[in-house]
């Protein structure tokens, strides 16, 4: 029989470790085969805002399986079925977008959880399990999956304590660009009311006990949130990183 999974990620989290990674887009494993050995510490692909899809994800996790990077995943909204199906694949850590309240929060976790506690559905012969390998998979499995919820609305930023006060959720992600359409300032994360919010709101993760992340391509802000207390944070973009490359 196999071990189950250990989730480096979070427990780099559970221990507020600094970890660094890169937002990807692109649908092809080789890409993702060689950004996994470029020194990220996870590489967060998205479903939402990209082509991927669940099925498009499989090869993408299989390709980076034997590097030591972590990767996370992000459905494209919160639909049980749909993260049900990526827990399934593999995916141990979740980045649920667009959660705006304690209700919300508390329905990400009840998605990742077998009953009773959760309504996660339950099925043996999945990759996750390594194909029925695992013994006790579904009794341990909630141990190494990690759930983090990502708040993007001014309704939301306001909502941060009570999130953070849901039993299982292992960490709280600002997204800069929906907060700032929210705010009125689409398409200006940069502009500072929306920079002082992101900052203001990661200290507020931290001090509610939960780590924080966040994803920006200023460097400036990367530098600060960092020093705000963000946790895991990104400010690179696969399709960003390779069209700056080309221009040179």
């Amino acid at each position: 029989m196999a071990d189950l999974y250990k989730n480096a990620f979070k427990a780099a989290l559970q221990e507020m470790r600094l970890q660094t990674g890169i937002w990807c887009t692109l649908r092809d494993p080789l890409a993702a085969e060689m950004m996994a050995d470029c020194g990220f510490d996870w590489m967060m692909f998205d479903t939402e805002h990209s082509p991927l899809d669940p099925i498009s994800v499989l090869p993408m996790l299989q390709a980076i399986a034997p590097y030591p990077v972590t990767p996370i995943v992000r459905p494209g909204s919160l639909n049980a079925a749909e993260i049900k199906k990526l827990l399934d694949l593999g995916a141990q850590t979740l980045l649920i977008p667009y959660v705006q309240n304690a209700v919300e929060a508390a329905e990400a976790v009840a998605a990742v959880e077998y009953a009773p506690a959760g309504i996660r559905g339950v099925s043996g012969m999945t990759r996750a399990t390594r194909f029925g390998k695992i013994a006790g998979y579904h009794k341990a499995a909630r141990a190494e999956i990690c759930l983090l919820v990502q708040v993007e609305t001014v309704e939301a930023m306001a909502e941060i304590e009570a999130i953070a006060a849901v039993p299982g959720v292992d960490g709280i992600f600002i997204g800069p660009a929906d907060l700032a359409a929210s705010m009125g300032h689409v398409g200006n994360p940069n502009h500072p009311d929306v920079i002082a919010a992101t900052l203001d709101g990661i200290r507020r993760i931290r001090a509610a006990g939960l780590p924080a992340g966040v994803l920006t391509l200023n460097p400036e802000v990367y530098d600060a949130a960092i020093e705000a207390g963000a946790v895991f944070v990104s400010k690179t973009v696969d399709m960003a990183a390779l069209r700056k490359g080309l221009l040179g």
